[in-house]
Order: structure tokens, then sequence, then C-alpha cells
């Protein structure tokens, strides 16, 4: 179903997004909701719910939640692999790149420059920024902790689990940024993140690759970055350019700090550099 809606992405209405998007991120919840309490969660009519059914190609709403139902059971990385090799008789980089392009269009046509503006002042006026990573979107924590540190700001990487988790988000409060990945969905993690900062005072950012998020699943900024189909290989390329824009602005805004943070960098490695 949710294949062969994305297929015909451009036909889809607002609604239509918000209802694909709340299936896709919360399967398991949408199976033990009735449409009215679906209608109730998502704020849109039943009838809108009953008319998105018909539109997935299914009779009404119980036969759409029979087919969620199966599709749920065939979930799984080794799934998503095998589904972006099988698009086409034979796998080709040249089209696997294109759809990159689709990606970072994509990501262009859901964020805006007031949006990526918000998210660089909040970076910049923090007095600490904490960075909240794990799995896939590890690798993007790591990209931004790196580029942000070298342009002088205080940044530090919170433990992906655990009470390391805990021990490290304890150590944010007002004044501060905590930054988290919520690219499919809200991670246990990130809910506690979200749960601490109205006792704590912190300010959060989180990047999703959702376009539709529910009021309780919200960041003070949200920034949004396309990754693909969700049932198939999740591309970073749009993730990766999303976070290096966010850089390129903090660093715009911080002018100053980050040349003297570039210059002693500079003057470092010239100073040191035949010892490391």
């Amino acid at each position: 179903m949710t294949v062969d809606l994305l297929r015909h992405e451009e036909e889809l209405t607002r609604a239509d997004r918000k209802i694909l998007e709340f299936i896709g991120s919360n399967t398991e919840e949408f199976l033990f909701l009735g449409i009215g309490q679906l209608a109730r969660r998502l704020e849109v009519s039943e009838a809108t719910i009953s008319r998105f059914a018909r539109h997935a190609g299914y009779q009404d709403f119980k036969q759409l939640k029979q087919s969620v139902m199966q599709q749920s059971r065939e979930k799984g990385p080794a799934r998503k692999i095998a589904r972006t090799l099988q698009k086409e008789d034979e796998f080709q980089v040249r089209k696997w790149l294109e759809h990159q392009k689709e990606c970072l269009e994509k990501t262009i046509e859901e964020n805006d420059p007031e949006t990526f503006e918000s998210a660089a002042r909040e970076i910049a006026s923090a007095d600490r920024v904490f960075i909240f990573s794990k799995n896939a979107s590890d690798a993007m924590g790591e990209l931004l902790f790196y580029r942000l540190r070298r342009i002088g700001i205080r940044v530090e990487k919170i433990p992906s689990g655990g009470s390391g988790m805990l021990e490290g988000l304890a150590q944010a409060g007002e004044g501060d940024l905590v930054v988290f990945f919520a690219y499919s969905k809200l991670s246990a993690q990130g809910q506690v993140i979200l749960d601490c900062q109205k006792e704590a005072g912190y300010r959060t950012l989180a990047f999703t690759g959702r376009t539709f998020l529910m009021k309780e699943e919200c960041a003070d900024v949200n920034l949004y970055a396309c990754r693909g189909d969700e049932k198939e290989y999740h591309s970073m390329t749009a993730a990766a350019a999303v976070v290096d824009a966010l850089v390129l602005l903090v660093s715009k805004l911080t002018k100053e700090k980050t040349a003297k943070s570039l210059s002693r960098l500079h003057t470092l490695k010239k100073k040191y550099s035949d010892r490391l």
C-alpha cells in the first residue's frame, strides 16, 4: 500500500500525507485504532480516512488495516535493501544517484529558509549543544559534532543508550540545546529528551524524515531530510546535505568565533603537524 501510493506522491493531498506518515511511523498504534479514534488522533474527518483507504486501492478502512497488518510482518533491514535492489532488473548506480537528486529536491520543497535560520540561531545562541544519535543516524550525529566543534561551538555527545544516555542528558539545562535524530520515528530516547525538556529548560532541535509530526513529537525546531521510501534502503545523501547547510548557516551567524577557532586550528596544525 505505502509503496504504491508513494509512486504517485504528487497526487496525495495534505491529509493523505498525514495519514500515510502516521501509518508508517506508528504502525502498531494504527492497528489498534478504530476509524473514529484515528480521525480524532489526526484531527481529520472519518470521511477523509475512508477516501484515503479507497485512494490506496481498498474497499474500506477495515481492508486497509488488514493490508497494513500483513505488510508490517514483512519489515526489516534486509527486506529494505532487497526491495531497493529489485526495483529494476539490474541495480544501476546512475539511477540510484538520480534518485538522490529527487531526495534533495523533496528536501528543498519541504524546508523553508526561515526554519534553517531558526535552527542555526538555536545553535549559535546556545551555551552548549548536546547531540544524541544512534544506529544509522549516528553518522549524521558525528558529522554535526565534528563540524560544530571545528568552528568553535561548545558541543558534547550524549551516549546512545542506558544510564549513560540519562547521565549525559542530565548535564543539559537552561541555555543549552539538545539535538536529536528521529528520521523514521521518535525513539524512546527521543521521547525522554522531549519529556525532560519541560523540567530542565533546554531547547530542542530534531532532524526528521517525516513531513508530518504529531504535536507531542515536535521539537522546538524540526528539520526535514528525505531518505526515500519508508520500506526501502534509507539514503543519507539529503540528511548529510541538511547537516552541512545548517553548519554553514551557523558559521555565517558566528563569523568572529568561527574565524578565531579556524585560525587557532591552523596555527596548531602548522606547529605540530610533524609530530602527529
